[in-house]
């Protein structure tokens, strides 16, 4: 065991060591990178997941991996030291060629298994069987098929397989923000943010679930998980809900529908927002801009429905013993650093620099910062060190996942490009369809949810992508507003029922039944399964189309908003249900049309109808005060 953690902590040590260098000295040649980054990763995963343990087979599993490691080391080497003859003469695949590449097949799926399950890995080994064995398909789905020989080739033998696009983005980009969000986090931001998240909302109605909303959204940006996050911040926000009597099931949904926003967040959105600029050539900055609105949105909307139901059930606020103060929160050796590590990072972001550069100059920031503070209150040499390989360490650790399911969904990406059954399933869908966008839409949306279950953000992002956004794009739909419909679709998958694995953690760490605490993640998150559908009405809240347009479609989806979460919160506007139902629907119809006319009608109605509950409450109480005076009155009689 002990043998077991040493090695774990030295190969992590070494994957975090070689993401700090090249991210401030630049990659290495493609293949010498990604061969190395993935050989590490393949053997920290292995290390951290091994095979039968704590089971009386144990000893069969240490062979399995002992042998699964050498393979990889050997395959991986191969790659690394025939770079340029791989690249250059694209050699014909050997008998040596496929041992290595089964062996590699057979570390990435057997990982993916152990980390995440057996959905995942089932995939690729469907479009690994779908390629081999197209041309005994029938239909519009048949092809030619390949055989094992040129499997090889795509899969090993060149940069678009194994060695593609998505493991260059995990090697570089996606692993140095890793890298910058971990040494931020042990360095002290992980505390300032939580305190932070309760300063601003522990007061409010409803405190803890906002609390839990900020916080798991701030970590959730950085995880490229929501399941990883749930299990993390998760441990902290929902036995605070449960300590303060939130009902369990509304507990988890509220942790379970944050880590999952968080994944839609700029500046990162979970490390899609990479991905995505490297499939559609466009700049990072553009992505992360284009999905700020639509993030804005759905936060609203879950705020807004978490405030309203923590009035209607009369939910605790945060008590003032439990509240950091602010004078602690925003203490100089707490907020400088984190300040000081955002700060070199828009710089390089905004300079022009690469995106592993900028990280690296947010990651040197806030070592910069992080020691002279920690220095002037007397921490320990040792204990600084401690903090700052610590970071090294989780960051190494924190690539095994999404390094080997990026691999693994390269894999699957050259599958579908090599058998072209994503443009086939394009056309099917558009054939389905018509010429109606929003059926079209609608079918790509639910394909989305079900392609995502039981698969992480990224990948599952990486795999609707390939398969789906080809049916928008062929029917006039900008790409990029093509790829974040898809990507919030295949988001959502983890807490949309019946395969919702973040419910799945939130309600076991709230010990609780997973349905009722699904339903309240769908009742939490409904508007964002609308707000993808609202791009398409209006592009401008992606950033197409002048000032005065993104403005008039901002009113318009805080309007959506603001009306959809009254109605998934079911509170009381007027005193009458059924007339709340009908005035938040006609609200909700004026702001889905287009045109100023129709978005200030919306406007008014909203405003009119909170201005209604408004009185409605204060009247409520004053009944409750007069209840309360006239019973006093009886008791002095008495």
């Amino acid at each position: 065991m002990i043998m077991r953690e040493i090695l774990t902590k030295g190969l992590a040590l070494l994957l975090g060591g070689l993401i700090l260098y090249t991210s401030a000295t630049g990659p290495f040649e493609s293949l010498i990178q990604r061969s190395i980054f993935l050989a590490l990763v393949i053997l920290l995963g292995l290390a951290v997941y091994p095979l039968g343990q704590g089971k009386r087979w144990r000893p069969l599993g240490i062979v399995i991996d002992v042998v699964l490691a050498v393979g990889v080391v050997f395959a991986c080497s191969y790659v690394a030291l025939n770079h340029e003859k791989i690249l250059v003469e694209l050699p014909w695949a050997t008998p040596r060629d496929m041992l290595l590449t089964g062996v590699l097949l057979v570390a990435i799926l057997e990982l993916s298994r152990r980390a995440i399950g057996a959905i995942f890995p089932l995939l690729v080994l469907a479009g690994l069987a779908y390629a081999w064995f197209g041309a005994a398909i029938p239909g519009p789905l048949g092809h030619r098929g390949f055989d094992l020989y040129y499997m090889t080739e795509t899969i090993y033998l060149g940069d678009l397989g194994v060695w593609g696009m998505l493991v260059g983005v995990a090697a570089t980009t996606i692993a140095a923000f890793v890298l910058f969000g971990c040494l931020l986090l042990h360095t002290g931001g992980g505390n300032t943010f939580m305190d932070l998240a309760l300063r601003i909302s522990g007061r409010s109605p409803g405190g803890a679930a906002k609390v839990a909303t900020v916080a798991s959204g701030l970590f959730g940006m950085v995880s490229g998980s929501a399941v990883a996050n749930v299990a993390t911040t998760g441990n902290f926000t929902i036995p605070m809900m449960k300590r303060l009597n939130y009902p369990r099931p509304f507990a988890a949904g509220v942790e379970a529908v944050a880590s999952t926003g968080g994944q839609i967040a700029p500046p990162i959105l979970g490390a899609a927002a990479f991905i995505m600029a490297e499939i559609l050539g466009e700049s990072y900055l553009r992505i992360a801009l284009a999905a700020l609105l639509p993030a804005i949105l759905f936060y609203l909307g879950v705020f807004v429905t978490i405030h309203l139901v923590a009035k209607r059930r009369q939910l605790q606020v945060v008590p003032d013993d439990e509240l950091p103060s602010w004078s602690d929160v925003i203490r100089p050796e707490r907020i400088i650093p984190i300040l000081a590590a955002l700060g070199g990072l828009f710089y390089g972001v905004l300079s022009g620099r690469s995106i592993q550069m900028s990280a690296f100059y947010g990651i040197l920031m806030t070592v910069l910062t992080f020691v002279p503070f920690a220095l002037m209150a007397k921490m320990p040499l040792r204990e600084i060190l401690g903090k700052l390989v610590a970071g090294l360490v989780d960051a190494g650790k924190g690539m095994v996942i999404i390094g080997v399911l990026l691999a693994g969904a390269q894999i699957l990406v050259a599958m579908i490009g090599m058998t072209g059954i994503g443009v086939t399933l394009a056309s099917l869908i558009v054939t389905v369809g018509g010429e109606s966008l929003f059926l079209v839409a609608f079918i790509v949306g639910g394909v989305c949810l079900i392609l995502g279950m039981g698969i992480p953000t990224t990948a599952a992002y990486v795999l609707v992508a390939s398969v789906l956004a080809p049916a928008l794009t062929t029917i006039g739909v900008e790409p990029l507003i093509a790829h974040l419909f898809v990507f919030y679709f295949a988001t959502l998958s983890v807490i949309t029922p019946p395969v919702c694995i973040a419910v799945f953690v939130a309600s076991g760490i709230a010990d609780t039944n997973w349905l009722p605490a699904a339903i309240e993640s769908v009742r939490l998150a409904a508007a964002i399964y609308v707000i993808p559908f609202l791009l398409l009405i209006y592009p401008a809240l992606a950033g197409f189309g002048s000032a005065l347009e993104i403005v008039l479609a901002s009113c318009q989806g805080v309007v959506f908003v603001m009306a959809f979460a009254a109605l998934m919160s079911r509170v009381a506007m007027t005193g009458k249900r059924a007339i709340d139902v009908v005035g938040l629907i006609v609200v909700i119809g004026l702001a889905l049309t287009p045109g100023w006319l129709t978005t200030l009608a919306a406007l008014a109605l909203i405003i009119g109808l909170f201005i209604r509950r408004r009185s409605l409450l204060r009247d409520e109480l004053g009944s409750v005060a007069g209840d309360h005076h006239s019973l006093q009155a009886k008791e002095t009689q008495l």
